[in-house]
């Protein structure tokens, strides 16, 4: 229900949206078919079976019907404002990564997408009954094709490869944090599809690895990373902040003092 949600949340967002599912999981052919979108089969994979990454934005890139990509996890319900916020981006600036902190809401109904009304409602119970997931849950990404060009090869579902995805945008672009304009809601699930649970998927061998490949502790970047915000009227200001990384900076020291 909950991939289900997302997928028809996403093709809700209107004929020049093109929607690509990855992967040859149990179903996904099926949800495919049944839902109308597009879907790549076949994806490199780890040693331990986890999907890569840059297979799959290769993969995309080869049926892409548009210059822009969105990245999103199938677990975030994204909505009607999400379009324009990426269209006031796109006129200010040729090169850029849109981001956005996620609202986390339990949803137990699928969710009629094609109703205006159902979208508006489910929108202002996410604002009012929803929890930020914070600046370091990084769901979805919006990027013109090859910012990200070379990839290295990060696994999916596995900490840090979306913290590098903002420090490399942040080099070769800007980086927009659209949490004022854009409410996505991440649907509230546990872990049981990772093998060692929500543990595994932050600090284990494969989210090490992605770490590795990253380059290290030092492009662990986050959405307080951004040099740019995009606010709910549409202006777009710089973060001065940013330069120094100071709320990220004091965000890491909270962390250790509160896990010592």
């Amino acid at each position: 229900m909950i991939q289900r949600n997302a997928v028809r949340s996403w093709a809700a967002l209107g004929e020049d949206v093109q929607v690509v599912l990855v992967g040859d999981d149990p179903g996904v052919a099926e949800a495919a078919r049944e839902l109308g979108v597009a879907h790549a089969s076949t994806v490199a994979r780890s040693d331990r079976g986890t999907p890569r990454i840059d297979d799959a934005f290769a993969r995309v890139d080869r049926i892409a019907e548009h210059p822009l990509r969105c990245f999103v996890n199938a677990d975030i319900v994204l909505l009607d404002d999400l379009l324009p916020a990426v269209a006031g981006v796109r006129a200010a600036f040729e090169r850029f990564l849109v981001v956005g902190e996620t609202r986390d809401l339990p949803l137990v109904d699928d969710v009629d997408f094609a109703s205006p009304a159902a979208g508006a409602g489910l929108r202002r119970r996410a604002v009012v009954e929803g929890r930020s997931r914070g600046a370091t849950a990084i769901d979805y990404f919006v990027f013109p094709a090859g910012l990200f060009d070379p990839m290295p090869p990060f696994v999916v579902g596995r900490a840090r490869f979306d913290n590098w995805l903002v420090w490399r945008a942040r080099r070769h672009g800007s980086v927009i944090d659209a949490t004022r304009a854009v409410v996505a809601v991440h649907q509230t699930h546990d872990y049981s599809h990772v093998s060692g649970g929500v543990d595994e998927a932050h600090l284990g061998d494969e989210a090490l690895r992605n770490q590795a490949l990253a380059g290290g502790g030092g492009r662990i970047y986050t959405i307080f990373d951004a040099s740019h915000r995009l606010r709910a009227d549409g202006s777009i200001h710089r973060y001065p902040g940013s330069v120094l990384r100071a709320r990220e900076r004091t965000r890491k020291l909270a962390w250790k003092l509160s896990n010592r």
